[in-house]
């Protein structure tokens, strides 16, 4: 019959009762509730589940044959462990066998969200050096394969009020347009900003398209009075202050 549920999502092969020998979906509510991962959280909270427990609950169900553990756990195997998957595109997740475009979605959601609470600290985050900045946008960025271009809106005592995606791109480059850049700014009543990105390769080293964009930012903000302070590079496990870069070329140049 059309319309119906899917039994094979909420069943495994078991014995049929009243029919000896037949062999059709059993439920998986003959697990003991209090093994299973959704009692187990509310009862103790998350630290005690295991990674594809918690996988188990975010896909929510399993699939013809496998519980959500067993799903979860075949996905953390085939993707490479727990940071490759976090990393992977949706629509790679979507053509993994049980998995789905929905299921997809609701992982590379959960892990942005993660992402995301880690980059917001409980308190307005005040940035006096590129270091804060790294340390402030690294849980967001490390790791994505595309570059991302960030824009930070800062109070007067540079505090963060606002962190906005403004432009992503490929592999090696995302293309970025000022007025982009400006547009949430001026709509903030920004008193500064700080713009960053990140380089999937690993390589910190800002290019000369980085550079030539930065000084381009930093003049229209002098007309616009938002100075852009610094234009942050994320590699892999360093990063780059464009300011600071190119303040000590500048220095070598007048020192030779």
């Amino acid at each position: 019959m059309s319309g119906g549920p899917d039994v094979t999502e909420r069943y495994q092969v078991g014995t049929m009762v009243g029919r000896p020998g037949a062999r059709v979906a059993s439920p998986l509510c003959v697990t003991p509730a209090y093994e299973r991962p959704r009692e187990r959280l509310f009862q103790h909270g998350g630290d005690p589940l295991s990674i594809e427990e918690l996988i188990a609950l975010v896909l929510g169900t399993g699939s013809r044959g496998k519980s959500a553990v067993e799903v979860a756990r075949s996905l953390l195997q085939e993707a490479g462990g727990l940071v490759d998957l976090s990393r992977a595109n949706p629509r790679e997740l979507a053509q993994v066998r049980g998995i789905g475009s929905a299921r997809a979605a609701r992982l590379v959601a959960a892990f942005q969200l993660g992402r995301r609470a880690l980059s917001f600290p409980s308190e307005r985050a005040v940035l006096r050096e590129p270091a804060d900045v790294y340390r402030h946008l690294r849980p967001r960025l490390q790791g994505m394969t595309q570059e991302v271009f960030l824009v930070l809106v800062l109070d007067a005592r540079n505090g963060v009020v606002d962190e906005i995606e403004v432009a992503r791109g490929t592999l090696t480059g995302v293309e970025v347009h000022p007025r982009e850049v400006f547009r949430p700014l001026v709509r903030q009543a920004a008193a500064a900003a700080i713009v960053a990105h990140n380089h999937p390769s690993g390589d910190s080293q800002p290019s000369p398209d980085d550079i030539a964009l930065t000084r381009r930012l930093q003049l229209a903000g002098e007309l616009l009075g938002i100075p852009i302070l610094d234009h942050i590079v994320i590699g892999r496990d360093d990063f780059t202050s464009v300011a600071e870069a190119v303040g000590a070329e500048c220095e070598a140049e007048e020192a030779s």
